[in-house]
């Protein structure tokens, strides 16, 4: 399972059912998860762990030092769930003491080639990242984002569940979840309604969702007057509490 002319330092621990490809380094502090699949040429670097049936292709960079001028050889860390595939040259780094010293990137997320998550990055579950993405430092993407190919998000920015960034999209604030976001400079053009179906939400709570998005964007109201009444209806209408309080918690205002 493992080619003969892998690298693997004598402390990486590695489930006996990884395939390791020609040519890979697995460097000290690595652990690798049942059923994991690394390409050939693939870098690893620790302290890094990789969890079940994951498949990582050739070229691919993971765990190595964080592009950030301020790190000193920190011990940290970069954490990676299960079941995820990340193309080639993928390129993921750990994190910095200057956050909480971990890069995290969940279950079941699709990384396409040459995507880019930097230092300190959050990724949740089940997301997209079309060729040539890139998350600069401290970004936090939720469950069931898509990023369409070279779009980009800035340093602390954070994108809400189910929220759609088109192609080229060059992201300085956050993007409330559900919303869709495209063009230069980026603009909202309504909700990931198509995205929703396929997930299982019913007309009715697309509806409602649309009907949030339209208090927000189209209604004329002030942020905050927007806010508490889309709170007031989430009193009723559960599916709006993440689109509330993805607003309620933007760090670095919305894309409005």
């Amino acid at each position: 399972m493992i080619h003969q002319t892998a690298i693997i330092a004598p402390d990486a621990r590695i489930d006996e059912t990884v395939s390791i490809g020609p040519y890979s380094v697995i460097g000290p502090g690595v652990e690798i998860g049942a059923g994991t699949s690394i390409g050939p040429h693939v870098v690893i670097q620790g302290p890094t762990v990789i969890g079940r049936d994951n498949r990582i292709f050739q070229f691919a960079s993971i765990g190595d030092e964080p592009q950030d001028k301020k790190y000193a050889g920190e011990p940290t860390r970069l954490e990676i769930g299960d079941r995820n595939t990340i193309r080639e040259c993928v390129t993921i780094n750990r994190g910095t003491v200057q956050d909480e010293g971990v890069t995290r990137v969940g279950n079941d997320n699709w990384i396409m080639a040459y995507a880019h998550i930097a230092h300190d990055c959050v990724v949740g579950n089940n997301v997209i990242l079309a060729n040539n993405v890139g998350l600069a430092g401290h970004c936090r993407v939720d469950d069931w984002v898509i990023f369409g190919g070279f779009a980009g998000l800035h340093q602390f920015c954070r994108a809400g569940a189910h929220s759609f960034l088109g192609k080229y999209a060059g992201v300085s604030q956050d993007v409330p979840a559900y919303v869709m976001v495209g063009g230069s400079p980026p603009r909202p053009h309504g909700i990931n309604s198509e995205g929703l179906k396929r997930r299982g939400f019913s007309a009715a709570q697309i509806a409602n969702i649309r009907h949030g998005y339209k208090l927000l964007y189209r209604s004329g109201l002030k942020l905050s007057e927007a806010l508490a009444e889309i709170e007031k209806l989430a009193a009723d209408h559960p599916e709006l509490d993440i689109f509330a309080a993805s607003i309620r918690d933007a760090t670095r205002s919305i894309v409005r």
